[in-house]
């Protein structure tokens, strides 16, 4: 009786040949990845005009109706800008928010 033994039954080789060559060109890679942030300038028109209206943050989410978090991140500039929820804001705070006049 022959037994063939085979060390490397089940493994995938080619899911695993090119890792060094894919491992160092990520190594390699120095761009900066980053999504882009709420600026400072809009931050603040944001809580300026909230407070010459008197709202608070949960008053103006409710008003363009959102969540209360979401006024809290652009006001803390953790938000990722989106343009439908800046549209909402300009019109509930007016439109100098984002510099038109």
């Amino acid at each position: 009786m022959l037994l063939l033994y085979v060390d490397n039954a089940g493994t995938n080789k080619a899911a695993s040949s090119g890792t060094s060559l894919n491992t160092k060109r990520l190594d390699d890679d120095t761009e900066n990845l980053a999504h882009e942030r709420v600026p400072t300038e809009l931050k603040k028109a944001i809580m300026q005009a909230r407070g010459e209206k008197k709202l608070t943050q949960s008053q103006l989410a409710q008003l363009i109706n959102e969540k209360p978090q979401v006024i809290q991140e652009y006001e803390s500039g953790k938000a990722i800008p989106n343009q439908q929820i800046l549209s909402k804001l300009d019109r509930a705070l007016g439109p100098k928010l984002r510099g038109k006049k």
